[in-house]
């Protein structure tokens, strides 16, 4: 049984990804874990009491093991109570049933991203953004876009980019006064440090150098370091730059400058749009219809009622 298919009061069990495991302890002094674990259809909170320590060897992020245990509902939301756990060969699993994955696969990605590259016009432009791409082509196509809340699965990088071109060339029908090379390269290599600033394999988290630098420094040293390399020294490079240092809008979300260009401008909000409407989409995909969603704090903390209206 897949995790999309548990249904309260149910026993379960069967494989499972562990994604990440907190340590507690009760009021009684009893320890406990706190487990998400994830299979390739969504992930579930669970609780591991009165742990042993042969539990705890177990029990390990990035680890596919057995687990036993009744699916109860709290806070109106899915967890499961796990009763026993055991180790598998995780040399033999398939580890496509335990990632997530987004709508497209991997060729059609590729193919997306490549037509927007061999679109640009501009020489400066498509010599830096082709360099780029040739060098983190791997990464690029495998790496999640984030750690939570959206794109957060194998691909989620590439997905997050076409949403956005499509957003792109929207706005630049709309507003053709916008400079359509900026605009789309900005896309293609606004969250490029987001290949070093995430860890590869099943479990994403956050590189030493991504927690130290993050990835709007890394995005626009790879931009510089490229441009060098490439003979490159025009203002399109300085453009680029800024668009990556500004893409996040505002300082407290941790852009070091502020949008200073009409396309700096265009990309923040195509950012935030694409972003955002994939958190909302996950979160009703939880949900009955006429029901809320749970709230989610990076929406304000704010809950989304899921109509039906055809």
């Amino acid at each position: 049984m897949k995790i999309n298919e548990f249904v309260n009061k149910t026993q379960v069990a069967g494989p499972m990804l562990v994604v990440a495991c907190k340590s507690g302890v009760t009021n009684a002094n009893a320890p406990y874990l706190s487990i998400t674990f994830r299979d390739n259809t969504g992930t579930i909170e669970g609780k591991l009491w009165d742990v042993r320590d042969p539990q705890l060897e177990i029990v390990r992020p990035g680890r596919v093991i057995m687990v036993k245990g009744e699916v109860i509902s709290y806070r109106n939301q899915l967890q499961l109570k796990v009763l026993d756990v055991e180790e598998t060969d995780n040399d033999v699993i398939d580890m496509s049933e335990y990632v997530l994955t987004g709508p497209y696969s991997q060729p059609q990605l590729r193919a997306m991203i490549e037509e927007a590259i061999h679109s640009l016009n501009n020489q400066d432009i498509f010599r830096i953004v082709s360099d780029v791409f040739r060098t983190y082509d791997r990464q690029i196509y495998s790496s999640a876009a984030a750690v939570r809340n959206h794109h957060e699965y194998y691909g989620g990088l590439a997905t997050h980019i076409c949403g956005m071109l499509k957003l792109a060339d929207m706005m630049v029908v709309n507003y053709p006064y916008l400079n359509r090379d900026l605009l789309v390269a900005g896309v293609l290599l606004h969250d490029i440090g987001k290949v070093v600033e995430l860890s590869e394999g099943t479990v994403t988290e956050y590189t030493l150098e991504g927690k130290l630098i993050g990835h709007i420094s890394i995005a626009q040293t790879i931009i510089k370091q490229t441009a060098d390399k490439l003979g490159i020294d025009s203002e399109a490079v300085l453009l680029l730059r800024h668009m990556v240092l500004s893409h996040h809008g505002e300082h407290e979300f941790g852009s070091p400058v502020l949008p200073a260009t009409i396309e700096a401008e265009a990309l923040h909000y195509i950012d935030d749009i694409d972003a955002k409407m994939t958190m909302i989409e996950k979160e009703l995909s939880a949900v009955g219809t006429k029901e809320f969603t749970q709230r989610n704090f990076a929406l304000e903390n704010r809950s989304f009622y899921k109509h039906d209206i055809k």
